[in-house]
């Protein structure tokens, strides 16, 4: 055996271990379409907030009466709530996808360990904000939601791609500087949410699948 034949075997003895410790079916497309159906939310949201601040300003009010507040923030929850829905969904069904085409199974043992490593700082985070919308703290509310996934993914980062850890950071930056431009909440929410997501999907697909081969 030659020392080439010696390298490809401690390549595939990597990949296999690789493989047994870590979930690397996520796929970046699924990323693109998580951010793709943040910035769909944001445009609807923005267009709530719009028309809200417009109809306040007819009616000669500095800021949005208690009723209106309170079905404002509903509106936006159901908002989150569809992309939410639909960023599960795509990433879902992308990675679904590329398991198939590796010929690995979707859920196993790494798998698990990625959703329960997500889950702590995500259940913990959506508690917090919880809080916030509680007490009237609404404008904190996407600065939290910033922080919290980008401690998520950063926790999760161990079991995946590591490439996760650094839109984990990104995010968390992303909302910090959100909590000092509380007025600009939705645009920060669309830069972490949506841009990040769509430029660290295209790149994870470029660096793991477009040449899956590779």
């Amino acid at each position: 055996m030659n020392e080439q034949q010696h390298l490809d075997s401690l390549h595939d003895i990597k990949r296999i271990m690789e493989r047994s410790t870590r979930f690397m079916s996520l796929s970046g497309l699924g990323g693109v379409g998580a951010g793709i159906s943040a910035l769909i939310g944001a445009f609807f949201a923005w267009k709530l907030l719009e028309g809200e601040t417009r109809s306040s300003r007819a009616e000669g009010l500095g800021s949005y009466g208690a009723p209106a507040d309170n079905l404002l923030v509903l509106q936006l929850l159901l908002i989150a709530g569809a992309v939410l829905v639909a960023a599960l969904g795509t990433g879902f069904f992308f990675t679904w996808r590329k398991a198939q085409a590796q010929g690995l199974p979707v859920w196993d043992a790494s798998a698990r360990k990625v959703t329960y490593n997500l889950a702590i700082p995500l259940f913990a985070g959506g508690l917090f904000i919880a809080g916030l919308l509680y007490n009237g703290y609404a404008g904190l509310a996407a600065p939290a939601c910033l922080v919290f996934y980008g401690l998520a993914l950063v926790n999760a980062s161990k079991y995946t791609v590591t490439d996760i850890r650094y839109l984990g950071y990104a995010e968390i930056l992303i909302g910090i500087l959100a909590l000092f431009n509380l007025y600009n909440g939705l645009f920060f929410w669309a830069l972490g949410f949506g841009v990040m997501h769509i430029f660290y999907g295209a790149l994870m697909w470029w660096k793991y699948e477009r040449n899956p081969a590779a």
